[in-house]
């Protein structure tokens, strides 16, 4: 699953981002709010992590937009202001959840996971492609009903594979949406981490389901 964490706080935002990854999930980061409106525009997220005080956009301005938006992305919204007022105002404005920093990691989590499960009530969590299993709220990986253990980079690629079975993905895509930005899709760590997946994956099984396309990118074929 992909989150889109807003803070200025870079010690935070470090702190936070690392704790969502070892956990497995895919994470983008804005420091301000202009680059935060533009990505929630841009992209699918599964979830909203919002600062309210941000340099450029506010956290509720951009709350609001993206409601007129008819956006339904979950938003959590994080501040070190504590004042009914300013929750009323962040619930107002179309947040799902209020938490006042500093907060403990745990609950952080606790709500994280909370807000992705009220968002995929209506929608299967579990994505299957032949006798591969992935569950997006437990992170479990299953292959023919035996589990797979999977690092957090390993769950988050695969999971990105399976979310586009069919399609071929390119470098510059898993880059983006696995690493961050400024990581260089052309270095060898994607190829070495998509056979580090093959070995598990697709290890001892007469049906492989990984594929590299040279100098194009990668695909999990489902035919």
């Amino acid at each position: 699953m992909r989150i889109l964490l807003v803070e200025d706080e870079r010690k935070l935002a470090a702190v936070i981002k690392k704790g969502l990854k070892e956990v497995h999930y895919a994470v983008d980061l804005a420091d301000n709010g202009d680059d935060a409106l533009f990505l929630a525009q841009s992209n699918p997220y599964d979830l909203i992590i919002l600062d309210i005080m941000l340099p450029g956009k506010d956290g509720i301005f951009i709350c609001r937009h993206l409601r007129r938006d008819k956006n339904d992305t979950p938003i959590l919204m994080l501040t070190a202001r504590d004042d009914v007022e300013d929750k009323i105002s962040g619930l107002d404005a179309g947040a799902d959840d209020y938490l006042t920093k500093p907060f403990s990691f745990p609950e952080f989590l606790a709500r994280v996971r909370a807000l992705l499960r009220r968002k995929n009530t209506e929608k299967s969590t579990r994505l299957k492609v032949v006798d591969l299993e992935l569950d997006q709220l437990t992170h479990r990986v299953y292959r023919a009903g035996k589990e797979i253990e999977l690092t957090p980079t390993e769950y988050t690629l695969l999971e990105y594979l399976m979310i586009h079975v069919g399609q071929v993905v390119t470098r510059t895509m898993i880059s983006e949406h696995v690493w961050n930005d400024d990581f260089d899709a052309f270095s060898n760590v994607i190829n070495v981490y998509v056979n580090y997946l093959r070995k598990k994956v697709d290890r001892g099984h007469t049906r492989q389901l990984i594929h590299s396309l040279r100098g194009v990118g990668y695909i999990l074929k489902d035919k």
